[in-house]
Formats: structure tokens, sequence, C-alpha cells
């Protein structure tokens, strides 16, 4: 992960062990993400807090499980886990809750958004693409969750929140969330204008989508349209995720504009370069 000051934000959960769920259901929700939803198992003890919530997924090998997880993640248990053999050792990689459902079909559930990238059946994906591609119901997950980062401090209720299609779960999840009385405004990059979906956002936040033309570089569409929009003129709370110098570049801009850094959450979730390792 990239530079952040999601430590200084963070809210934690209240009981962060380990979760084993299993898969429910997938399904492609549009050309570039995949829906993943889990349930069952563990998952009465997952605490949904809304917002932004993310969480560490294990994801099995072949010829593995996720029997030797570590019930927590700290630096003592992360050496344990990377001492595991490569062949058994579960693929960890972070993501956002999409969405929570108490009651459904088969007791409570989690929709998790994966960004496809490459492919499974020509060999570019990474291993979460590839998973959440093929995965079948029954197969069996785990998770630590972390909590949230996006934590405005008191009495600031204007928000403008910036995002990559890596960070559109995340964004979600915040709108969704808002008190219905919020305002501000949403800028969200997607590659193809069928990425688009409707949002649970509040009346007074506007949502605007940027869609990635040609060889673009992921982030510079909805950097420039955040950049050239007028910053209001009350104080707001900003949050900004995906690539990071989308991340970078967007929070010097409201830094420069006089934006107090303690109002700013942010955080890069990948690098244009190196690839979103999925």
């Amino acid at each position: 992960m990239a530079r952040t000051n999601l430590s200084a934000t963070r809210v934690k959960p209240a009981d962060p062990g380990l979760i084993v769920l299993e898969v429910v259901r997938r399904e492609r929700v549009s050309p570039h993400f995949m829906r993943v939803t889990l349930g069952r198992r563990d998952v009465r003890w997952f605490a949904a807090m809304g917002f932004d919530q993310w969480f560490r997924l294990f994801i099995p090998v072949a010829g593995g499980g996720v029997e030797r997880v570590p019930r927590k993640l700290d630096a003592v248990s992360y050496v344990r886990y990377l001492t595991i053999a490569k062949a058994e050792r579960p693929v960890m990689r972070n993501y956002s809750v999409r969405a929570y459902r108490a009651a459904g079909a088969d007791g409570p559930e989690i929709d998790v958004d994966f960004v496809l990238h490459g492919s499974a059946a020509d060999g570019t994906a990474g291993p979460a693409t590839g998973w959440a591609e093929s995965c079948a119901p029954g197969d069996v997950v785990a998770l630590l969750d972390e909590g949230i980062g996006f934590n405005p401090p008191d009495g600031l209720t204007r928000v403008r929140l910036v995002a990559d299609e890596t960070g559109l779960p995340a964004l979600a999840g915040i709108l969704a969330s808002l008190p219905r009385d919020a305002r501000g405004d949403a800028f969200v990059e997607v590659p193809d204008a069928a990425d688009r979906r409707e949002l649970d956002a509040p009346e007074g936040v506007a949502v605007s989508w940027v869609c990635r033309t040609g060889d673009a570089a992921p982030g510079v569409a909805v950097r420039a349209a955040a950049e050239a929009a007028l910053l209001p003129e009350e104080p707001f709370f900003g949050w900004v995720v995906g690539e990071s110098a989308l991340v970078a570049g967007v929070r010097r801009h409201w830094v420069r504009a006089g934006v107090p850094k303690r109002h700013i959450m942010f955080c890069g979730y990948w690098k244009a370069g190196r690839g979103a390792v999925t």
C-alpha cells in the first residue's frame, strides 16, 4: 500500500479477530467488476461499520487452506505467515466492504467488488482477479477486519470524495453511510462507461463520473476533474484513494488551497507501473 495517513484517522473494529467465510455467489456487475458475496460460517461475528470499512482477505491457493492464517496481524504473526510455504500460503489482499446485509437468504451477507485486471483465461490476471473469476459457492476464505478510515472531525459535514475504480467500493460505502442531509461532491473514475452504476448518495452530494479514454494513465482524468472543480467556501472533509499519483496530487492541491491536513484522509492503494496487485 502506498503512502497514507490512515493510521491517523482510522477507527478500529471492536473485535478484529479472524473470520472464516464461504462464497455464497458471484456476479459480473460490469465489464471491470466482479461481485463476490460472502457469508455463512463465522459471518455472525462480523460487525458492519459502514463507510469505507476494509479488511485483509486471505484466499487459499491450490493445495492449501486458511487453517494457518493468523488470528490477528502484527509484526510477529506476519513473519509467521510468511514462513508458510508459498505453494500453501493463502494470498492476502486488502478489500473494502461494498455492502452488508444483516438478513440475506442464508443469514448475513457481505458483498465484495473485485476490480478485474487482466483475465484468468489468458493468464494475465493476478491471483485475486483469477479467484474472483472462478470461485464457486462453498469456497472458503478468511478475513481480518481493519475498520474504517473515513472519520471527519466533529462538526465537519461537507465532504469531497475522489477515487479511481479501485476506490469505488469504498466510496460507495461512504455515500450509503452518510447522513441523508450531508452535502458535498464525489468524483470517481472508471475504465468504461458501462462500469458506472447507481449509488446511494444523499441528495445533497453530487456524484461526477469520469471515464478513462484511450491510453490515459489511471487516475489522470479524475484528478484533473477534481482539481478543476471550485472548492467550497465552507470547510469540508476531503477523502482521496486509488492510484498513488492521483492521491498525492489531489492531496497536494487541497493543502495548497488551504485545507487543513487534519481535514484530509488519503490512501494510495496502488502505483501505476507496478500494477494493481490483484
